[in-house]
This record gives structure tokens, sequence and C-alpha cells, in this order.
């Protein structure tokens, strides 16, 4: 039962992140709960592909890959909602685990 709970408020937290003009929330936190469930939590991959150091994502430009966040390719929901203030902050985080 706990675990459902969990889910249900990490789910409300994504949706609200999405939905809010201003978070609060840094990259990294964003990227914890929208993006390391399939990108790993440091980028390495899993579900999605690898967004670190030496993957394809790294030769991406930061427009690029916003452009990714907001669209979504392929089975990668899209992130529309997000503010771009977000979108860049995410933008800035995923480029930490390029270093």
């Amino acid at each position: 039962m706990r675990s459902l709970t969990g889910a249900a408020v990490l789910a409300g937290a994504v949706v609200m992140a999405g939905c809010s003009g201003s978070s609060g929330l840094t990259g990294q936190e964003l990227y914890e709960q929208s993006c390391a469930s399939c990108h790993g939590g440091l980028g390495g991959g899993g579900v999605g592909p690898a967004l670190d150091a030496g993957s394809e994502a790294a030769s991406l430009t930061d427009e690029q890959i916003a452009g990714v966040i907001r669209v979504g390719p392929g089975s990668m929901p899209g992130f529309d909602r997000l503010t771009d203030e977000q979108i860049d902050s995410l933008v800035e985080y995923i480029r930490t685990l390029q270093e």
C-alpha cells in the first residue's frame, strides 16, 4: 500500500511540475522526477537512451535537447507542459551529466 501511495505522490509531483508556471524545482529535481526512471539516475540509460558523456545526446545542441524534451520522440512522452525555464534547467542539468 505504501508503494502505491508513494507512486501516486510522485505522479502528482510530476504532473504539478509540468502544469505550474514555476515549480521551484531545480533541473536536477525535475530530472529525478521526470527523466531518471527511463534515462538512469546519472544519465547512463536504461529504457531510454543514455544522456551522459559519450552518448548521442552529448553531441546535440541545447536547442535540440530542449526540443526532444518538449516533443518526446518515439516512445518518450513530450513534456510540453514544462515552462521554457524548466526545460532550460533540465538541459543545464543534463549537461552536467556529460562532464
